[in-house]
């Protein structure tokens, strides 16, 4: 029974979210813009010398296609702006009335609607990518399995990008403004995740550092699982790894916001 009013919930704000078609277009013409921009700028490196770089060209392109499609569902400043507000302006007091989990609201809420953003954007995108030219276009995973894994990954890193935008939720109720929060850690979990370059073109010692945080547990995995980048027992060792900081983050979140809720300040009165 408690479970059905948070499922009803995830409902009403995927339905929501739906209704922005003109957004979703805005989104999908500037993220095909910026994949080919990027794309370009690869094909450039690569004719340079194509044994020089960690990925092959297609894995890269893959990469960049699926980054693309999928963008509104792992970027770390895709924040909701009415939990925001709830926080800075004092009405988090109407919420804390309503008889549910606060934190399990707002998880399902941010979940919601980033899977709303996704369902309008992706197809298009996969689509269209799938049908350009050799050398720019998506092409599919290598076999079935690999595709199933990647599925995998991408529910697990979904999952933990909206743990880590909770986290910045609940950090935000002991600062009472989050814009130095969202200066520092989102800047660094759009680095640290692989959103400006695939963690496998950075120096070896840094990108086995950052495979092991977070940040690398959302978008990196599910990509370059795709990609073909990740496979065998490395794949099971990153799957391990988004388990592992999602229980972190969850309980670290939650744990968090109930001894936040004991002296909660009501900004406004």
């Amino acid at each position: 029974m408690k479970l059905k009013k948070y499922i009803s919930f995830f409902r009403l704000r995927c339905v929501t979210g739906l209704q922005y078609r003109a957004a979703a277009l805005a989104g999908i013409s500037t993220q095909f813009a910026w994949g080919f921009l990027i794309i370009f700028a690869y094909h450039a490196f690569y004719r340079s010398d194509p044994t020089a770089f960690p990925m092959t060209l297609q894995a890269t392109v893959n990469y960049t296609w699926i980054q693309q499609a999928f963008l509104a569902m792992f970027a770390s400043w895709v924040l909701d702006g009415d939990i925001l507000e709830e926080i800075t302006s004092g009405s988090i007091s109407y919420s804390l009335c309503r008889p549910v989990d606060l934190y399990a609201m707002w998880y399902t809420k941010s979940l919601s609607g980033r899977i709303s953003k996704v369902a309008l954007r992706a197809v298009p995108i996969l689509v269209v990518a799938a049908l350009l030219p050799a050398g720019y276009n998506l092409t599919a995973p290598t076999d079935l399995p690999t595709f199933f894994l990647y599925l995998l990954t991408m529910v697990l890193g979904a999952l933990n990008s909206t743990a880590f935008t909770l986290l910045i939720y609940v950090l935000t109720m002991y600062t009472l403004s989050s814009t130095g929060l969202r200066s520092l850690l989102l800047t660094l979990a759009d680095f640290l995740c692989g959103g400006v370059v695939p963690l496998p073109f950075f120096p070896p010692a840094l990108r086995r550092i950052c495979e092991l945080t977070p940040f690398a547990a959302t978008s990196n995995v599910p990509y370059r699982v795709y990609s073909g980048d990740i496979a065998g027992t490395n794949a099971a060792f990153a799957i391990g790894l988004q388990i592992f900081w999602l229980l972190v983050l969850v309980f670290g979140g939650h744990t968090l916001m109930k001894n936040a809720l004991k002296r909660v300040v009501i900004q406004g009165g």
